[in-house]
């Protein structure tokens, strides 16, 4: 028979090993793949660009608290005739609205291995990627874009395509 004790902890580890999302390295894993939207796009899109989207979720807080439907009945030396009497009330707030961000990203055909291994390495050379030159947009790789790309307000592993002309790889068009 299994002791009790070993069971708690052989069901902590496994527990701990199913949130390896949260630990230091393994921050891409849930992001998504990079994503082409050709028919879906922003109102005005120009047509033939790319776009990636990112969804900040809502964070919605519930909030309890007692509502005085009728005070206490208290005579002249503190004696309470009939305690007051409360109403539990919960209720659900907003705090911050749910969001979609559009952004440009580098289309398809310009997203090869090569393309990718040269993110990967202008990432390494900054000290954000520590991972090898794959030329995979893997994991690893979308977690050190974020992190490049979240001082500049883009929290996403998408690789924009103003994070890719910042990091030298895509050519910034000339405008007259």
């Amino acid at each position: 028979m299994i002791p009790l004790r070993s069971l708690y902890c052989a069901l902590a580890l496994v527990s701990l090993s199913a949130c390896g999302a949260s630990r230091p390295g393994l921050g891409g894993l849930g992001e998504p793949e990079v994503t082409r939207f050709s028919q879906t796009a922003p109102p005005g899109a120009e047509p033939g660009s790319c776009w990636g989207k990112h969804v900040t979720p809502a964070i919605i807080e519930t909030v309890t608290h007692q509502v005085l439907l009728q005070p206490a009945q208290v005579q002249v030396d503190g004696t309470v005739l009939h305690p007051g009497v409360y109403k539990t009330e919960t209720l659900q707030e907003i705090i911050r609205e749910r969001r979609e961000t559009w952004f440009l990203v580098p289309c398809e055909d310009i997203l090869t291995p090569e393309f990718v291994s040269s993110v990967q390495r202008a990432l390494t050379a900054r000290g954000i990627y520590r991972g090898g030159i794959s030329g995979e947009m893997n994991p690893a790789t979308r977690a050190a874009v974020r992190r490049f790309q979240k001082p500049q307000g883009l929290d996403s592993g998408i690789l924009s395509l103003a994070a890719a002309r910042k990091l030298g790889l895509v050519a910034v068009v000339a405008t007259e």
